[in-house]
């Protein structure tokens, strides 16, 4: 059986961390930055954890 190759887009958005949970950055930062407020900039500087109903599923396409 072949190796299972890692889904290139997931590897690019997602890190795992080293207690093994998975960690993402925040959407709503890339455009339209002069309509939100800087408290809402701030707050999305900072990565966030993906839920536990997601984490299994985004560890199969990092192949971990």
């Amino acid at each position: 059986m072949p190796k299972m190759k890692t889904h290139s887009s997931a590897k690019k958005r997602f890190k795992i961390t080293g207690t093994g949970k998975v960690k993402r950055f925040q959407a709503y930062t890339s455009h339209m930055m002069r309509n939100k407020s800087n408290k809402a900039k701030l707050r999305l500087r900072d990565a966030a954890l993906v839920s536990t109903a997601d984490e299994k599923r985004i560890k199969r396409l990092l192949c971990k």
